[in-house]
């Protein structure tokens, strides 16, 4: 009963808010478009839309629908590019999401020898997907991801791949680059640099500062990680890192790691994928590469 033009029909025309725009998105006429609603609404005996004047508004029936295109139709998308990679003797592509802005040096380290290993198989890197990788990985927009904190759902399987120290990062100069580790309250009167990501997300607020109920004088955000270490070493705050990516960083700006609290901060680097899929063999081959010991003496 269901065909694939009414999924996407129902999807644009909630994207688009007419039929007239969901039509020329999806190269029909507005006549056909109409005529294939009013048929699909026949064969189901129940309306999809109320119509209020030029506006339309969905049914209960048609918000259940709606669900089903966007759980379905990105789907079915991903399987026709998967069989057009087959026809063409390729084994596919393996789409990567992130969840770390730090973790994509880390992640170079994993792909250049996983695509000497596969050379059939492409990988594409997504970043847009920062804190939605859940939403991504279900809805075939991605087919790993990377994050430091997995937020554990039925359907999805994640991996611990590597464990690291999340450390404080200061200038060379900077009055605690002299100590061994640092009190939360010693920040108090410091500018926090950090990734735009939301406070309590961050393992420093979360794990360091709050439970202290301690806040720096000021958080400052930065995007980029070379950027973000320029700033440190020349005095203008301190950040929280990795503890591999400040080492593979000190030859090249004057900065210093220094451990947060007398125990450390504990980290590991998970991916994660659909449970479905954690059989595929070039996946897990990745997987089994990202768990390969960290090559220290390398620089990125």
């Amino acid at each position: 009963m269901f065909e694939r033009i009414h999924l996407s029909i129902v999807r644009e025309v909630d994207r688009q808010g007419s039929l007239t725009a969901a039509a020329n998105v999806l190269c029909l006429s507005q006549s056909a478009l109409s005529h294939a609603v009013k048929k699909l609404e026949h064969q189901l005996g129940i309306d999809i839309w109320l119509r209020e004047g030029r506006n339309l508004k969905l049914t209960q029936a048609g918000e259940y629908l709606l669900g089903v295109a966007n759980r379905v139709l990105p789907q079915l998308a991903y399987a026709e590019e998967r069989m057009k990679e087959y026809a063409k003797g390729e084994r596919g592509t393996l789409r990567i999401g992130m969840e770390c802005h730090p973790c994509y040096q880390w992640l170079l380290k994993v792909v250049s020898p996983y695509l000497e290993d596969w050379p059939d198989v492409d990988v594409d890197v997504k970043q847009k997907f920062q804190f939605g990788g859940i939403a991504a990985l279900f809805g075939y927009k991605i087919d790993l991801l990377v994050t430091p904190d997995p937020l554990y759902r039925p359907g999805l399987r994640f991996e611990a791949v590597f464990d690291y120290e999340q450390v404080l990062v200061v200038g060379r100069k900077h009055p605690l680059a002299a100590i061994s580790y640092v009190k939360p309250e010693q920040l108090a009167d410091e500018i926090l640099i950090a990734y735009p990501v939301a406070i309590d997300r961050l393992d420093i607020y979360n794990q360091f500062l709050m439970p202290a109920g301690i806040m720096p004088k000021r958080h400052k955000v930065i995007e980029t990680t070379d950027i973000m270490l320029q700033m440190v070493a020349s005095g203008r705050g301190v950040a929280a890192l990795p503890r591999w990516l400040v080492e593979e960083y000190a030859d090249k700006v004057e900065i210093i790691p220094v451990r947060l609290g007398t125990k450390g901060i504990s980290k590991q680097i998970f991916l994660g994928v659909r449970e479905a899929d954690f059989d595929i063999d070039y996946l897990n081959a990745f997987i089994g590469q990202a768990r390969q010991p960290f090559p220290k003496t390398d620089k990125v």
